[in-house]
């Protein structure tokens, strides 16, 4: 395993964010970031295609999430805690991402 790529850091990465070079405590902090960055976006209201790309990243963190849980990384119990937190971060950005898209469905005049 390769160390963190965050300066200073000298945690380890495990094997399921090898793409991300990241240990698991700054990758949850990256996570917790993005997330919340989308849900803001979400507030306002987005686009099919943006929706798309937030479907699609919801996805992919999901399962690299539950990689990290579940991997062979032992986890301290406050970890263990972050790591669900940020399974609650992405359910509750999928709500909000189709509560906006059912926002933007009743506006749009019926053809």
């Amino acid at each position: 395993m390769s160390p963190c790529q965050v300066e200073g850091c000298k945690l380890e990465v495990p094997a399921a964010l090898v793409d991300s070079a990241l240990c698991v405590h700054h990758y949850l902090v990256w996570l917790d970031g993005n997330c919340a960055g989308m849900r803001r976006e979400t507030a306002s209201g987005v686009s099919t295609e943006r929706h798309d790309q937030i479907t699609t990243f919801l996805r992919e963190h999901g399962e690299r999430l539950s990689h990290v849980a579940t991997g062979g990384h032992r986890l301290s119990d406050d970890m263990k805690a972050r790591v669900l937190n940020e399974f609650l971060s992405l359910i509750n950005l999928r709500e909000n991402l189709e509560r906006a898209m059912e926002r933007a469905a009743k506006l749009r005049p019926a053809t």
